[in-house]
């Protein structure tokens, strides 16, 4: 009986035995998690700041870095703004300095046109003048003459009266004297002697008479015309005079508009004078501001700097400790590491399709040589196209004067500006039955191109833009040839 209660005394100590055993195992595992689970921690602590002051240094680095950015780009911003001012400012000197060189064109042509004006004033002045000098010439030549004219008819008036006192005397004494004078005849030769000498005295007073009248005529005829010369020099001088009124009144418009040309280029170079000083004072700015923003990045790049030198001794404090947490880790136990899983990305592509339109755009044949009959041709290609006044364009719009200058000038021909002007171009046409195509048909204000048949095209107005018309639709000043 002793025997069997040992065995059984013994199977119970070798089961405790196991059980305490299997106790163990399980606490041993329960310790290597817990190590495990401690070096994590230890991990996760070492790759968190060292402590809280290394954090509230990178704080601060990157506040100052982010103020430092939304100054660079408030400085940015104000930049653009000045650099679009000047762009705006340098535009409106550009535009200023081109409307001063403009206007200092049209006051030079003034300036040249006064010129002129003033010339033909003075050879107006001077042809005033001869004529003054003529006619007081022709009325000198008048007075003699008058003079002349007085003499013979007081020489005529006296002759006459002397033969009407012969004739009354002899009729009074009953023709007695002459027959005494004959009586007295001592021969008849004597007798027809006295007879011719009778006769011959009848024929003095009358040839006297007659003389002083022919005399009296022609001082008459040279007194009429001398007067007719007076009048034409009269007429002459009067219209020099209108003409000498009507080019004061051209000269005094011109120098009004002289003076309004100096005024406006006055304020133009005022405008840009003020331009100037804004443009200078916006570089300044500008400057200013630059050397604003050089600092900001110079202190930007300070502070990524003391940033990185404080990060790499962040990062080597927490390699460091990363360190000796995983030796302290691989004492006890080893990780396991995730598996990771591919990605596939699938990519698709489409197509479309779109319509095109096409816009039609007018063309327009070449000139060809210069001929009348090509001109013509030319010009009739834009009928239909836009008045503009003042403009040259055959396509966006010209005006009367501008389109004929601009048909002739496809031609490499040269015509003046306005429609006056065009009158003095070219030779002269007789009239509308001797015109050919390419001729200009000049009217008051107005120029056109003949195109044959009785017809021209021209820039009419606004309304009706180029187109045809009758060449005697308005009265024709002259008719001028360009081109044969």
């Amino acid at each position: 009986m002793k025997r069997p209660l040992k065995t059984a005394v013994t199977f119970l100590l070798c089961l405790a035995l196991c059980i305490g055993s299997g106790r163990a195992v399980y606490a041993d595992t329960d310790e290597s998690v817990q190590q495990e689970e401690a070096a994590e921690t230890t991990e996760t602590d070492a790759a968190a700041p060292a402590d809280g002051q290394e954090k509230t240094e990178e704080s601060e680095y990157d506040a100052k870095l982010r103020q430092i950015e939304q100054e660079k780009a408030a400085m940015q911003n104000q930049m653009q703004e000045l650099q679009q001012q000047a762009g705006q400012t340098e535009g409106q000197l550009n535009q200023t300095q081109g409307n001063i060189s403009s206007l200092q064109g049209q006051q030079g042509q003034v300036a040249g046109q006064m010129d002129v004006t003033e010339m033909s004033i003075a050879q107006n002045i001077a042809s005033i003048e001869i004529l003054e000098e003529e006619i007081a010439d022709l009325e000198t030549q008048i007075a003699i003459k008058q003079e002349e004219y007085d003499a013979a008819c007081e020489e005529e008036q006296i002759r006459y009266e002397a033969m009407k006192n012969r004739i009354r005397f002899m009729y009074e004494k009953g023709d007695s004297g002459y027959i005494d004078l004959l009586m007295t005849a001592t021969s008849f030769g004597d007798l027809l002697n006295k007879s011719a000498y009778v006769e011959a005295l009848y024929d003095y007073d009358r040839q006297l008479l007659l003389q002083y009248q022919d005399i009296q005529r022609q001082i008459a005829e040279v007194q009429a015309e001398l007067a007719d010369q007076r009048s034409e020099l009269e007429e002459s001088q009067h219209g020099l005079e209108e003409e000498q009124a009507a080019l004061q009144v051209k000269l005094a418009a011109l120098e009004s508009q002289y003076a309004d040309y100096a005024q406006r280029i006055s304020a133009a170079q005022s405008q840009a004078s003020a331009l100037r000083a804004q443009m200078s004072s916006e570089q300044s700015r500008m400057n200013a501001l630059q050397q604003q923003m050089n600092a900001k990045a110079l202190e930007e790049q300070q502070t990524l700097q003391a940033k990185a030198q404080a990060e790499a001794a962040e990062k080597a404090a927490k390699e460091a400790a990363a360190k000796a947490a995983q030796a302290a880790a691989e004492a006890t136990s080893k990780t396991t590491a995730a598996s990771a899983s591919a990605v596939s990305v699938q990519a698709s592509a489409s197509s479309s399709s779109g319509q095109t339109s096409t816009a039609q755009t007018k063309t327009y044949s070449a000139p060809g040589s210069a001929t009348g009959q090509n001109v013509a041709s030319f010009a009739c290609q834009f009928v239909g196209n836009p008045y503009v006044y003042g403009g040259t364009s055959l396509t966006a719009g010209c005006d009367c004067s501008g389109f004929t200058m601009s048909v002739y000038k496809n031609f490499g021909i040269s015509l003046p500006r306005t429609a006056e002007e065009q009158r003095g171009a070219g030779t002269a046409v007789a009239s509308l039955e001797e015109a050919r195509p390419g001729d200009l048909c000049c009217y008051p204000g107005h120029v056109g191109i003949y195109i044959g048949g009785g017809q021209i095209v021209h820039a009419s107005t606004a309304a009706t833009g180029i187109k045809y018309s009758n060449a005697n639709y308005r009265p024709i000043i002259c008719i001028r040839r360009i081109v044969n």
